[in-house]
């Protein structure tokens, strides 16, 4: 764990949850958004519940159909797969959130890097960044389809949360306004090494350290059979930290506060701490691969609770706080 102080206290806490914990069984509310129009004062309860008390949940017959997942899964596992070269003339920019990076990532919980290289999808910050179509033929058509797949998905979920807190429906989805040059929404494909010849040392740790995530919301796509994903409801308490798994399965989305979000809401709803563990010995070894989507605030939103628990701060200083942290 790393002793350095930092200047968000999201930020000090998730330095102290670097053990390893015990593990639990939970459950993690599933949501059904079918007829979502019809249904929607019963489904924003239904998410008010899971995000005040767990902050973790799934959406089933949440509209992104499959094998447009699929698809995108597969274009991502065809990206990693170039040479390392290529992938350096997208290298990720400082001072954004947009491009390739290897084993960058440093969290404040354990001040290591995560086992894992990252593509991020920053529309605002892509110029000069896409693969080519002779690199990845349809490559940047299928993740701008998809990007705004989960944009629209992300918006439809806030919409609930917005009634809840009192604000106008459509608050959150002016707030990510992807027309916008504020805007700061991002797709991330994520690819976790795999575990070629591995020793027993190499089993002990995460692929990715315990954390909260910076923004509104986070829809995560997962793959059958690439598990590893555990979580720690928020309203525990960081000593001996129970992690529960949470398994991927088709058509299931799961989703979960940031702490953008819980500020906004002035922390009624819940940041809940996650990582991504080392498989064992028994288990799959192979790459893991998966499709996060942040919807973050544009960079000109403030963020202000409707009670005022905490001073308004920019979605842009906010987000650079952040990024900065996992940088050190």
């Amino acid at each position: 764990m790393t002793s350095h102080e930092y200047g968000l206290a999201e930020l000090n806490k998730e330095k102290t949850i670097g053990g390893v914990g015990v593990t639990v069984a939970r459950q993690v509310p599933r949501i059904d958004l079918g007829d979502f129009e019809y249904r929607k004062a019963e489904i924003a309860d239904a998410l008010w519940a899971a995000a005040t008390e767990v902050g973790f949940f799934q959406l089933i017959n949440h509209g992104i159909p499959q094998e447009q997942i699929d698809t995108v899964f597969a274009l991502a596992e065809r990206y990693f797969a170039l040479p390392r070269d290529a992938k350096m003339r997208h290298a990720l920019r400082k001072g954004t959130n947009a491009g390739w990076e290897y084993m960058a990532q440093i969290r404040p919980s354990t001040g290591t890097a995560d086992c894992k290289e990252s593509y991020q999808i920053t529309l605002t910050a892509m110029e000069g960044l896409w693969p080519t179509g002779e690199e990845l033929a349809g490559f940047k058509a299928a993740m701008l389809h998809f990007e705004r797949a989960n944009w629209a998905l992300a918006m439809r979920v806030l919409s609930c949360f917005a009634l809840k807190l009192g604000f106008a429906e459509d608050f959150f989805t002016e707030m990510h306004d992807p027309l916008s040059a504020d805007y700061q929404s991002t797709l991330r494909l994520l690819h976790y090494l795999p575990m070629d010849n591995a020793k027993p040392a190499d089993f002990e740790g995460w692929r990715a350290g315990a954390h909260t995530d910076f923004d509104c919301l986070t829809l995560l796509h997962q793959r059958p059979g690439q598990g590893g994903l555990q979580l720690c409801p928020g309203k525990e308490g960081t000593g001996d930290i129970a992690w529960t798994d949470v398994e991927p399965l088709p058509g299931v989305i799961t989703c979960n506060i940031g702490d953008m979000l819980m500020r906004w809401s002035d922390d009624r709803l819940l940041s809940t701490l996650h990582r991504v563990r080392m498989p064992r010995s028994d288990e799959y070894l192979g790459p893991r691969y998966s499709l996060p989507f942040f919807a973050q605030a544009n960079r000109n939103a403030i963020i202000e609770g409707p009670a005022g628990k905490y001073a308004p701060i920019s979605a842009h200083d906010y987000l650079q706080q952040r990024v900065a942290a996992n940088k050190l």
